[in-house]
């Protein structure tokens, strides 16, 4: 697996969802973000209003903030390569960014499936011992 990080374009907090009126692409980003941490992946975001310094620092954003400006934002990086620049990717795309395989994301979707269900590893020590799982 590969750390992502994320340079964000200015926002009023680090994941721009605040105020009264929500993008709801940055509430899908985050929860998706949220979701990579839960599977072990390292990801840090840099928002450009709250560290200025690090976007100068790094030659891959200095260069798309070159080309593109502010509109090349978000910059995300896997380990030290980009991989992608201008929007917000989906859940799919962002574990690929993060070498998940399918395998781990298909592990991952069959535990929620599991644990809303009420099925193995419920909490059920009856369930548990009967089915032998956990």
């Amino acid at each position: 697996m590969t750390s992502l990080t994320i340079f964000d374009p200015a926002m009023c907090c680090s994941t721009g969802i605040c105020g009264a009126e929500i993008d709801q692409k940055l509430v899908d980003f985050a929860g998706n973000l949220d979701w990579l941490k839960s599977l072990g992946v390292e990801v840090n975001r840099i928002n450009l209003s709250q560290e200025p310094a690090l976007f100068a620092e790094n030659n891959l954003v200095k260069s798309v903030l070159e080309k593109s400006g502010v509109d090349g934002l978000p910059v995300i990086i896997a380990g030290d390569e980009l991989k992608s620049s201008g929007q917000y990717p989906d859940r799919d795309r962002l574990a690929e960014m993060a070498g998940l395989t399918a395998e781990q994301v298909a592990a991952d979707a069959t535990s929620d499936a599991r644990a809303s269900s009420g099925g193995c590893c419920s909490g059920s020590d009856k369930q548990e011992k009967s089915t032998g799982c956990c």
